[in-house]
């Protein structure tokens, strides 16, 4: 394949639905697609350009293989359409949401993948969290119980490219920007 898969990763709350949507002209200009990905549970999507499905309308299109990865995560299904195959084939850049469970699986089927980790501050995450009244303050520090363990496993685990995204978007915006255009494949920059 001749474009290159951007992997974007980060706990929930972190504020990827809010970068991307933030980076999505400046993603345009360098030729980067932006994939919608599948969800199981619509109340998810909500704040994300992502499909809401059923669990067996989710699991008819994995046997029918409309996905490029999927994976489970809190209770959900999620899936990229395979439709991002066409795209790195025709040499366009992907950026997708991903999942940190789900990098290896990534990794393997795109092994020159760019993985960015977004990550911010436990009390800001905890806060932001809050604030959206998805989950309860329970439901919130397990959530921050498995950032921690993931933050551990980092140091000797799988390189990624880290954005701290705790204070101004613009600035995740411009560090996501430039690991684009550093990472870009060959014919892209």
């Amino acid at each position: 394949m001749d474009g290159r898969l951007i992997y974007l990763m980060g706990p929930s709350g972190s504020g990827k639905d809010s970068l991307i949507e933030a980076a999505r002209e400046p993603l345009r200009e360098l030729k980067c697609e932006i994939i919608r990905r599948v969800i199981t549970r619509s109340a998810e999507s909500v704040g994300e350009d992502a499909i809401g499905v059923t669990p067996e309308e989710f699991e008819r299109r994995q046997q029918a293989g409309d996905f490029s990865l999927s994976w489970q995560a809190n209770g959900l299904a999620y899936g990229i359409p395979a439709e991002i195959d066409e795209w790195l084939r025709a040499g366009r850049s992907v950026l997708v949401n991903g999942s940190r469970a789900n990098l290896r699986q990534a990794l393997e089927r795109y092994p020159t993948l760019l993985p960015v980790l977004l990550t911010v501050k436990d009390e800001v995450l905890r806060e932001r969290l809050l604030r959206r009244g998805r989950e309860t303050p329970e439901q919130i520090d397990a959530r921050l119980a498995r950032n921690a363990l993931f933050k551990d496993r980092r140091a000797t685990d799988l390189p990624v490219h880290l954005i701290d995204n705790s204070g101004d978007l613009a600035d995740a915006v411009k560090q996501l920007l430039g690991l684009i255009r550093l990472n870009a494949a060959p014919d892209q920059t």
